[in-house]
């Protein structure tokens, strides 16, 4: 079992690194590939196991395996811009508007001012669900979001190029999506996602509150420091 567990793993490796099978194209089912090498669905489990841990493969309980994304990844200190992203791994952007609404703040919200614009949306890369993400907007510190409907560009695109930030604070925790987080991200319920909250401020009046969930396989975070030098006088 051994050498043919790593033959189908090689083989499925090499469609996808040769750009014959493409990110999020559907894997040949377990059962096809036992036909197609003759082999116990033991062996065939095996291979697509160890292609799932290399991240080349997503595996999907019930609907089967398709062809992984390749991560974006973002160092933990920006603001991204998501579209930029997207488009800088080669990929399509795209955006949908799910909600958006304009309200009081409540006790925990009094940060950023007395209202807010609530906005809803989905990220997509390649016509794939990318990143889920809900926002809250201050309308003390950028009251020209009242007319914004947010329709055609995501809020956080639109911030960066209208609010500019003086502070920021991030969040990042690993969940386990919950039902409308899977629909959302045509993910199965409880499947890994990654979390990023954050919060940003400028010149002390809160700009924004903002929670975007990407499926655990498609994002990571980066960090580059340096350790902390310890003087003695």
């Amino acid at each position: 079992m051994s050498s043919l567990h790593r033959r189908i793993g090689a083989d499925i490796e090499r469609r996808i690194l040769s750009g014959e099978w493409q990110p999020g194209a559907r894997v040949p089912t377990e059962a096809e590939l036992q036909a197609e090498y003759g082999c116990a669905r033991m062996t065939v489990s095996k291979a697509l196991t160890d292609l799932s841990a290399r991240g080349l493969i997503v595996r999907r309980r019930r609907a089967g395996s398709v062809v992984a994304r390749p991560p974006v990844h973002s160092a933990v200190l920006d603001i991204p811009d998501i579209a930029a992203e997207i488009a800088a791994r080669g990929m399509a952007y795209g955006y949908e508007r799910l909600e958006r609404s304009e309200r009081a703040t409540t006790a925990d919200e009094a940060w950023l001012g007395e209202r807010v614009v609530a906005v809803a949306c989905l990220h997509r890369a390649d016509g794939a669900p990318f990143a889920l993400e809900r926002r809250l907007i201050g309308l003390e510190a950028t009251p020209e979001a009242a007319g914004e409907d947010f329709e055609t560009v995501s809020p956080g695109g639109w911030l960066l190029k209208r609010a500019p930030w003086t502070e920021a604070e991030h969040r990042i925790a690993a969940v386990a999506a919950d039902r409308e987080t899977a629909l959302r991200l045509d993910l199965a319920v409880g499947e890994a996602c990654l979390k990023l909250e954050r919060r940003t401020w400028a010149d002390g009046r809160g700009v924004t509150w903002a929670w975007q969930t990407f499926p655990g396989q498609a994002y990571d975070l980066v960090a580059r420091f340096s350790p902390a030098r310890l003087e003695v006088r």
